[in-house]
């Protein structure tokens, strides 16, 4: 019994230490405490990536606009011999050929088409197929070279659906968008990506100044002249290029702003050719050495080497030296920014320019004034007048500039860029000039072109009829 009693006080004294010393005070759970959990594995698919987008924003995009993007084909005539005295003499049976494919925007209920230039260049027809396989041959309205766009229309029996323009100015960089066309004739086809870049310059040497929205949506052969859509369903781009080693998608794309595209279109419809307002400057995407020169305190902005006399630059204010650094309230980084804004604009327009001037911000109103040029077309280039830069540059003083070359023939002598002094021994000291001039010769006569090549020597052309 005694040994009984010492076990059993001895047990209780080490119940009684364990639950006064070594046992461990349980913790309140709140609702801010965080349970351990298994953790949830999503799977990599293409909707995990898609964050706060709905799958029903891209389907009622592609609903609005796929009907509205049509097939265009580019015919053009193959004679075919029929004997080999035919052959040698370069006839025979002629018919028309499918040689080319794109796409187009329809933008009319009334069947008003936009493609590229280069989809319907030298076409002997043009052929559409809609998305429910009815085919029409369309008329070409009018198109503009320069910035690849071209306006088409056929005749339906019925409305047509079409995609709305949209406010390309609007788009955000990292925005969604939907390329929707005919890639290798595959037809209604809709891709989506971003918006990678806006305002951008292919080659900003070639003196065509471009402005591209840039976007990773996948664009192929044949998705020329097709939409770029927003999700609401809104036209924001004309898909134009890509940049790719192999002729495929590499994920660069680039298409033509819709804002510009309207107004080429517009200027089409209402003239009957594209209404270009230009500022009157001379000038570049500033730099660090330029910021340096002239105690900038950025580099992003226009750096204005020179003004055009008598131009809306003039009048308004803007002097060399100049930054500017926004049109309209839109900030300007680089040259393409300034060149695809006012590109939306027609002569007499009247556009607000922010510069920086002694490091002080000016705002000036400037009217954009015409841009006056003329085709010379039995010689096959386009001349505009020259600026005191393009004089100096040659040593001389007067003449116009060749601005365009229009055939592959004159291509191969590389004389864009220089001035032509004289027309069949008349001196010509503006593009009114050459007017005047041409329009005074009958179609029979020759017609002699005197120029200074780029050794400053003096050259001449004669173009026989």
């Amino acid at each position: 019994m005694s040994l009984f009693g010492v076990a059993v006080l001895a047990g209780g004294v080490t119940l009684g230490s364990y639950k006064l010393f070594l046992e461990p005070t349980p913790q309140a759970v709140t609702e801010a405490s965080q349970p351990q959990t298994i953790p949830n594995y999503i799977p990599t698919d293409y909707k995990s990536r898609m964050v706060g987008v709905t799958e029903n924003d891209f389907t009622i995009a592609a609903a609005k606009t796929v009907d509205a993007v049509v097939h265009v084909k580019h015919l053009a005539i193959n004679r075919t011999p029929r004997n080999y005295m035919e052959y040698l003499r370069n006839s025979g049976v002629e018919r028309k050929e499918i040689t080319g494919a794109g796409s187009g925007v329809i933008i009319t209920e009334d069947g008003y088409i936009v493609t590229n230039y280069h989809v319907i260049a030298g076409a002997a027809e043009v052929q559409i197929t809609l998305n429910n396989n009815q085919t029409y041959t369309a008329e070409v309205i009018g198109s503009d070279p320069k910035s690849d766009i071209a306006l088409i229309k056929i005749d339906a029996d019925k409305k047509l659906k079409y995609i709305p323009f949209g406010d390309s100015n609007n788009a955000k960089i990292g925005e969604w968008v939907l390329a929707v066309g005919n890639p290798f004739n595959l037809t209604s086809t809709v891709t989506a990506g971003i918006v990678s870049a806006k305002s951008r310059d292919l080659n900003e040497y070639d003196a065509n100044p471009q402005s591209f929205i840039q976007t990773d949506a996948a664009i192929n052969p044949g998705n020329s002249g097709g939409a770029l859509v927003n999700i609401k369903g809104e036209l924001i781009g004309i898909n134009t290029a890509i940049t790719s080693q192999t002729g495929s998608y590499v994920g660069y794309a680039f298409a033509v702003p819709s804002n510009n595209a309207k107004k080429i279109v517009d200027d089409l419809i209402e003239y009957g050719d594209v209404q270009k307002g230009i500022i009157g400057i001379i000038g570049g995407t500033v730099n660090s050495q330029v910021a340096e020169e002239y105690g900038f305190d950025d580099t992003q902005g226009v750096f204005v080497n020179s003004v055009e006399k008598n131009s809306g630059a003039d009048k308004g204010g803007i002097k060399e030296g100049d930054l500017i650094k926004a049109i309209d309230n839109i900030q300007v980084r680089k040259f393409s920014d300034l060149t695809g804004y006012v590109s939306s604009k027609r002569p007499d327009d009247i556009i607000n320019i922010k510069i920086v001037r002694n490091n002080k911000e000016l705002q000036l109103p400037v009217t954009l004034s015409k841009y006056h040029s003329y085709k010379l077309k039995d010689v096959g280039v386009e001349v505009t007048n020259a600026n005191s830069s393009d004089l100096k540059k040659f040593n001389i003083k007067h003449g116009v500039v060749i601005q365009e070359v229009l055939t592959e023939r004159m291509q191969r002598y590389k004389i864009k860029g220089l001035i032509i002094t004289e027309i069949d021994n008349q001196e010509v000291k503006n593009v009114d000039d050459v007017r005047r001039i041409m329009e005074r010769k009958s179609p029979q006569e020759d017609i002699t072109i005197s120029f200074i090549d780029w050794e400053g020597e003096k050259r001449h052309f004669v173009f026989g009829n």
